[in-house]
């Protein structure tokens, strides 16, 4: 028997109210606003990915008041494209219901430990009797999940996280540094830096690719995400440039017109000072 409103806890009642106003402003704006009327899947596809990409900024910076705001907007997107779904009366039509059934039904059959008689003993068990289910759900590979335009690094850890959901992978995290040392030393072979030699540009690169493919497949074994600890790196460094060309600025001085020894002082000093 399914829940009546008016029986649902009242801040459930209140989240729903607030569901049902967005899904009334997008009905509003589709109608009468020039902009949305004219939108398309295909339009809204690259807002979307810079919507992710926001609110992934947001959750690395922790700022909980702008992870709010980007999840609206990811909302905003999930809303908008199940609208002009909607408008489509063929073949493929559905509309945002059709949206929320399909992945409850999804849920509840991937997670049969909880709604079934299958036991996970813990978060292992759970994450390979789901890849079984794919499987079975007429999956023809347990990589076919991956989306092709992932980012390489991203795609590399979900690949390594798909083939341990069906039991392929190292054992032991020791295994796993000494194929990264392996990878290192073919990498080294193949770009001696050394001797100057030219070196065979396609197979470096392909020993490279190898190298970070065994980093990625490391950090799982120590619980480090790589696209994570990458970004932070990367914020880390330009929050410590942008110190570096503000404290040459303030001395009167520009980058282009220093020693690398002269800017290392700044750069030092922002590392001294936690940037």
């Amino acid at each position: 028997m399914e829940k009546q409103f008016n029986d649902l806890p009242a801040r459930r009642q209140e989240q729903l109210m607030a569901f049902d106003r967005l899904l009334t402003i997008m009905d509003e704006l589709r109608e009468q606003c020039p902009w949305d009327r004219k939108q398309t899947m295909d339009t809204l596809r690259h807002l979307t990915i810079e919507e992710t990409y926001e609110l992934s900024d947001s959750i690395l910076e922790n700022d909980l008041p702008e992870i709010k705001k980007e999840l609206g907007d990811v909302l905003l997107h999930i809303v908008f494209y199940a609208k002009i779904a909607s408008e489509n009366q063929g073949a493929g039509h559905f509309d945002i219901k059709d949206v929320l059934e399909g992945i409850s039904e999804k849920l509840i059959s991937r997670h049969p430990h909880i709604y079934g008689d299958f036991v996970a003993e813990d978060e292992e068990a759970v994450k390979q009797n789901w890849e079984k289910l794919k499987l079975k759900e007429g999956n023809k590979s347990v990589l076919s999940g991956v989306p092709g335009s992932l980012p390489a690094l991203v795609k590399a850890m979900r690949i390594q996280e798909k083939a341990r959901g069906v039991g392929f992978d190292w054992d032991e995290k020791q295994q796993v540094w000494n194929k990264v040392e392996e990878e290192l030393q073919e990498f080294k072979e193949n770009f001696n830096i050394e001797n100057g030699e030219v070196i065979d540009q396609k197979e470096a690169e392909g020993e490279f690719g190898d190298l970070l493919f065994s980093l990625v497949n490391y950090s799982r074994f120590v619980d480090i995400n790589p696209e994570t600890a990458l970004e932070r790196t990367n914020k880390k460094f330009i929050k410590r440039f942008q110190y570096l060309e503000e404290a040459a600025r303030a001395k009167g001085r520009s980058l282009s017109d220093m020693t690398l020894e002269e800017m290392d002082v700044y750069w030092n000093e922002a590392k001294a000072i936690k940037i």
